[in-house]
C-alpha cells in the first residue's frame, strides 16, 4: 500500500490543468487514508545534471549540486507512491518535470535505483485535440521507459485536453478518473 504519497507538480501554474488533475489524485489518495505532500517544482531551484558522476562514485550521498533537490531526495526516498503531474509543452513534459526526472540519475548505481519498487501515477494535460498530436504519447512513453528501467510500477495514468487554465475541471469524467487513480495508488 502506498501510504506516504508525494505529489510533484511540474506546471508553472498553481491552478493549471495538470495541477487540477494532481489535486484530484491527491484527494482520492487522502480519502483512502494516505498521507499526501504536494510539491510545486516551479517554486524550486533545480539545476540540470552536470554529468560529474560524483553520485556514482559514492563519494557523496545523492547529488553534489547544491540546490533544492537536496531537500527532495529524502522525500522521494521516503514516499511509497509518487504522482507526477505535468502539462505537455512542445510535445513532452514541461522543463520543470524533465529537470526533476533527470536528477533521479543520482538515485541509482550498481546497486540499483532508490526508486525501484515504488508506485507511480501520472497526470498530464495538453491543449490539443488528442494525445498523439499534442505529444502526450511521447511523455507517456518516457514515463513507461523510465519506470521500467528503474524497476518502478505505474499504477495508472490520467490525461486530457483543456485549452485554458483550470478548464479541465469541467471534464467530470476525467476528474473522477483522477480521484479514483489516487484511491488506487493509496491502495496499491
Amino acid at each position: 500500500m502506498a501510504r506516504n504519497i508525494l505529489v510533484v507538480i511540474g506546471s508553472p501554474r498553481r491552478n493549471g490543468n495538470s495541477a487540477a488533475l494532481a489535486k484530484q489524485v491527491a484527494a482520492g489518495a487522502k480519502e483512502d487514508g494516505a498521507k499526501v505532500e504536494t510539491i510545486f517544482l516551479q517554486a524550486l531551484n533545480i539545476q540540470p545534471c552536470t554529468a560529474c558522476d560524483a553520485c556514482r562514485k559514492k563519494l557523496k550521498k545523492d547529488c553534489i549540486i547544491k540546490d533544492d533537490m537536496k531537500a527532495l531526495y529524502p522525500k522521494i526516498k521516503a514516499a511509497d507512491g509518487i504522482v507526477i503531474a505535468s502539462p505537455i509543452y512542445w510535445f513532452t513534459v514541461s522543463a520543470q518535470t524533465k529537470l526533476f526526472m533527470d536528477r533521479w540519475y543520482a538515485l541509482g548505481g550498481d546497486d540499483g535505483y532508490a526508486l525501484a519498487g515504488k508506485k507511480f501515477a501520472v497526470a498530464l494535460a495538453y491543449a490539443d485535440a488528442d494525445p498523439f498530436s499534442s505529444g502526450a504519447v511521447n511523455a507517456l512513453r518516457t514515463f513507461q521507459d523510465a519506470f521500467n528501467f528503474i524497476g518502478a510500477e505505474v499504477v495508472g495514468t490520467v490525461y486530457g485536453s483543456a485549452w485554458k487554465a483550470g478548464e479541465i475541471k469541467k471534464n467530470k469524467a476525467l476528474m473522477d478518473s483522477a480521484y479514483e487513480l489516487g484511491r488506487k495508488l493509496a491502495g496499491a
